[in-house]
This record gives C-alpha cells, sequence and structure tokens, in this order.
C-alpha cells in the first residue's frame, strides 16, 4: 500500500468513529467531539492529497488553515451552546434540550 492509501484509510477510520459518536452519544460534548474528529479526518484528507498528489500546490495547506479556523469557531459556539442549554435545563443531554424556548 503506498502512503497516500493508508493516510485515506487512518482518515476514513476516524471520520467513522467520529460519525458513530455524533449519531450514537446522548451526551452533547460528546456530540462535539465526534464532529471535531470528522473534522480533523477531512484535515488529513486535504494534507495526504497535498502531500502525496501531483503538482505540489499550496492549495491544501491553505484549505486546512481554513478548516481549524472554522472547527475552532465550531468549538467554541458549540461550547456557549451546552453551557446556554445546561444552565437552563440543568443537562447537557441531546434528548432533553429537544425543544428549545425564546
Amino acid at each position: 500500500m503506498s502512503p497516500l492509501h493508508l493516510c485515506l484509510a487512518l482518515s476514513a477510520a476516524l471520520f467513522c468513529t467520529g460519525l458513530v459518536a455524533v449519531l450514537v452519544r446522548g451526551n452533547a460534548i460528546l456530540v462535539l467531539l465526534g464532529v471535531e474528529l470528522m473534522l480533523n479526518a477531512a484535515n488529513l484528507n486535504f494534507i495526504a492529497f497535498w502531500r502525496f498528489g501531483p503538482g505540489g500546490g499550496e492549495a491544501g495547506l491553505v484549505f486546512v488553515l481554513f478548516s481549524i479556523a472554522v472547527a475552532a469557531a465550531e468549538a467554541a459556539v458549540g461550547m456557549a451552546l451546552v453551557i446556554a442549554v445546561h444552565r437552563h435545563l440543568r443537562t447537557i443531554r441531546v434528548a432533553a434540550a429537544n425543544r428549545l424556548k425564546g
């Protein structure tokens, strides 16, 4: 197997692990961790195609930097929402927060 195939297999395993965490877990913090795993799997794909792909342009690195910035913003907003729901409902279970009042 080539190094590109190994990186893509690792990325697929990370993405599947994150997807299972998002779909199965009821804890909002673990759901956010699953989303972060999926974003890291996408970053690994970008880096693998940049490193082992033809051309050698810098586009892969630029995509990764933008993806890291989006992941940081997503984590900050997600944790703020989890804290707000916890203050209101006294739980971070996703099933308990199915109805939000304004």
